[in-house]
């Protein structure tokens, strides 16, 4: 879902200036998400009972799949986004061909949207809600390179010739961070720091605010390690957060399963989901596995925080936390509750880790946000732009 929430708030922007906004996807329950006016176009397939067992079957091997490090970066791309692309390319293309959008944009990781553009010859934006990808061309240039590869091996399947990457737009590359927080590096002018875009999205999960505002500790601390993961470390790494902070004087509002416990501390509020953004206004620190938009979230509120990477990007999003001297670090497979219980009070207690993420926070609103997304979007499919248009239609 994280690569989704920016979409939605893009999609909201657009549709209040008057612009027709849909989104294609496998999860028909994205439409309850939908901000008002937005559209769900699903992609669709007919599957036999088996069929539809075995991707059921495949979803749940992925979830809990145990990977990090370089191996979690194979295991992405040869398991999950190869195969998934793959799977929607002959839907997204008859979607397009129906809905006839002037501006397309694609999620880095869902390629397909950008090789269909091509094929169709539509154009397109890519909105990169992992900026430690572009990162990885300056940084880890072997796994970049690899990487390419793999796109590019599909590409020329699905039928776009050559070996250059199509993933991203060399019309307009939307990085939704700002350049302070991604640190320095040479990039091409279509590539754009419009900072975190977290504005009208809707609300559709249920949170005991209640109980929340009932809560007297203070501080409030966030704890959350995403929705990829659902192995049984899981409730090792929860065993680690009670011995923590269970009963010490801070109000906890943990992400999870209630029946990872049978019983939770008192000090803590345990829901599977929780309204994020409605929620940290109220917070004074976040824990969590160094996911880019909770990570960004966070700043955006001018919150310190605590991260404990685990796969993927998140390495290299608690390297950024740490460059900008706005929370501490903790290593997933070796830290102990003492460290956690350690580093929240250290985020809590030094103030110079919120004046850090206000720092940030001041970036962000700087690089501006939704309103500069949807200027650039407009210039994009704007007459004088060389494109002809008529209405103008976007597809995320």
């Amino acid at each position: 879902m994280g690569h989704i929430n920016p979409t939605l708030s893009l999609g909201a922007a657009l549709l209040e200036r008057g612009h027709r906004v849909a989104w294609i996807s496998l999860d028909p329950s994205l439409a309850a998400r939908l901000p008002k006016g937005g559209e769900l176009l699903p992609v669709q397939y007919d599957q036999d009972d088996v069929a539809k067992k075995n991707s059921e079957q495949y979803l749940d091997q992925i979830t809990k799949k145990n990977v990090s490090g370089i191996e979690s970066i194979k295991f992405l791309y040869e398991e999950v986004l190869v195969p998934l692309n793959r799977f929607m390319f002959d839907g997204i293309i008859t979607i397009l061909q129906e809905f006839k959008p002037d501006v397309i944009i694609n999620d880095h990781q869902l390629f397909a949207g950008a090789i269909a553009a091509c094929r169709l010859q539509i154009p397109y934006a890519t909105s990169v809600t992992a900026p430690a990808a572009i990162k990885m061309m300056e940084d880890l240039p072997g796994i970049h390179e690899w990487e390419i590869r793999q796109i590019v091996a599909l590409q020329q399947e699905l039928g776009i010739p050559g070996d250059t990457s199509v993933a991203t737009s060399d019309a307009l590359t939307l990085v939704y961070t700002s350049k302070r927080f991604f640190g320095d590096m040479s990039l091409p002018d279509h590539y754009k720091f419009v900072g975190p875009v977290i504005q009208n999205r809707q609300v559709t999960n249920s949170f005991d605010w209640e109980r929340f505002h009932k809560m007297d500790q203070h501080p409030r601390v966030l704890v959350s390690i995403g929705t990829t993961f659902d192995h049984a470390y899981k409730k090792e790494f929860f065993g680690k957060v009670i011995e923590a902070l269970g009963n010490e004087p801070v109000s906890v509002i943990v992400v999870s399963d209630k029946a990872l416990f049978e019983e939770w501390p008192d000090n803590f509020l345990v829901e599977e989901k929780v309204p994020q953004l409605e929620l940290l206004p109220y917070l004074d620190a976040v824990v969590c596995h160094g996911g880019h938009n909770t990570v960004c979230e966070t700043l955006s509120h001018g919150l310190p925080l605590v991260v404990i990477p685990i796969a993927y990007d998140q390495s290299h999003v608690a390297g950024r936390v740490i460059q900008a001297e706005s929370g501490v670090r903790l290593n997933y497979k070796r830290f102990r509750a003492l460290h956690l219980k350690s580093a929240v009070w250290d985020v809590l207690s030094n103030p110079a880790y919120r004046a850090a993420a206000q720092r940030i926070r001041q970036s962000f609103e700087q690089a501006g946000g939704a309103a500069t997304a949807i200027d650039l979007l407009e210039k994009l499919s704007a007459p004088g732009s060389g494109m002809a248009f008529h209405r103008n239609r976007f597809y995320h």
